[in-house]
């Protein structure tokens, strides 16, 4: 195994595993810090099941509600209710996720891309089975506050919920560092009641258990062509034309493919929850208007802090990082009413500001 700075995760897979060459990792994620590793004792020949073991990044930077004590106790609680969720064991202490063996959807099939029906045909039934899960009617441990949980069918109190955290957590409470350059990008305040004037009025739709995080990289395809649903950390209950929504504004269908998921949904949720699309053809821009909106604040971010803070040097790595803030503010144009949109070139002098001042 190649050197590594033996982090917590590190030195729980390890001692799990009984074998440091054994450990593969850290995987590829935001969130967490992930090794892979087969408990002792598995039979190769079989076919050796590995497993995962994790923990939360250090300083981590969280841009959505948590709604979940814990992933785990969730998954837990969804066994027999939803397919395609990892199996989860104890080993020792230490609780783990079974690792599934494949590719994710992304690497298959780019976004942008079409998907095989033969998937599509799988997120429906995902889609299927959340409606399904009603509030109130599963064991795993809930933190939110109960001021954050909208009133059964509040499609509008759900949607606005998630506008305040986003302005409170991501947009205020990052705004000591990051006020020079929202200011630079025509963003303040008023931007959050702009898009609550875009966003009112929301057609009331019974609350089922949301992913909230279904793209590409969040679905895994094994060898048997089954798709496997990973990492529930953002799930909730909720507004289920919501979970729509993200999937949507995540995974970039081509747009007949799109249309088509769409029809499919509504007879999907309908059939389980009588009313879960109720007034989508209104509704369904609105929220989509939402993820583009929440994606500037994010992304923001995000893009600001992977640039080297103090004196610029290479102008390059900014005029890369303009580029991708410009696309999400163009996207957010309209919700935002972003009444000068700057430049490539004026985004990337406000980020060398910024790292001038970082």
């Amino acid at each position: 195994m190649p050197a590594r700075t033996a982090s917590p995760a590190l030195l729980r897979a390890v001692a799990v595993s009984g074998d440091a060459d054994a450990v593969e990792g850290p995987l590829h994620g935001y969130h967490h810090e992930t090794y892979v590793f087969p408990l002792p004792g598995g039979t190769e020949a079989a076919g050796q099941v590995r497993w995962k073991c994790r923990e939360p990044r250090p300083d981590l930077l969280w841009f959505d509600r948590r709604c979940f004590a814990s992933e785990e106790q969730l998954l837990r609680s969804l066994a027999g209710r939803i397919e395609g969720i990892p199996e989860l064991i104890e080993a020792g202490s230490t609780r783990l996720q079974r690792f599934v063996e494949g590719h994710t959807l992304g690497r298959l099939y780019g976004s942008g891309t079409e998907v095989p029906e033969s998937l599509v045909r799988q997120v429906i039934s995902l889609f299927r089975q959340l409606a399904a899960v009603r509030p109130g009617s599963l064991t795993a441990e809930r933190t939110c506050e109960p001021a954050d949980r909208a009133p059964e069918a509040d499609s509008s109190g759900f949607l606005e919920r998630l506008v305040l955290f986003t302005q409170e957590r991501v947009y205020r409470q990052n705004r000591p560092r990051f006020a020079g350059l929202f200011g630079d990008l025509g963003l303040d305040d008023d931007s959050f009641e702009k898009l609550r004037k875009r966003l009112a009025d929301l057609t009331g739709r019974p609350f089922c258990l949301l992913h909230a995080d279904l793209h590409r990289e969040n679905f895994v395809v094994d060898a048997e062509n089954r798709l496997w649903t990973i990492d529930w950390e953002l799930a909730m209950f909720g507004d289920p034309l919501y979970d729509l929504a993200t999937h949507l504004y995540l995974m970039r269908y081509p747009a007949d493919q799109e249309r088509h998921v769409v029809r499919r949904w509504r007879e999907a949720v309908d059939g389980v929850a009588p009313g879960s699309s109720a007034g989508y053809a209104d509704d369904l821009p609105k929220l989509l208007a939402y993820k583009r909106a929440q994606s500037v604040f994010t992304d923001v971010i995000r893009t600001a802090l992977t640039l080297d803070p103090g004196p610029v040097t290479d102008r390059e790595p900014l005029v890369r990082a303009g580029r991708r803030i410009e696309k999400v503010l163009i996207a957010a144009e309209g919700p935002l009413e972003i009444e000068r949109m700057p430049s490539t070139a004026g985004i990337a002098l406000a980020l060398e500001k910024w790292c001038r001042n970082a």
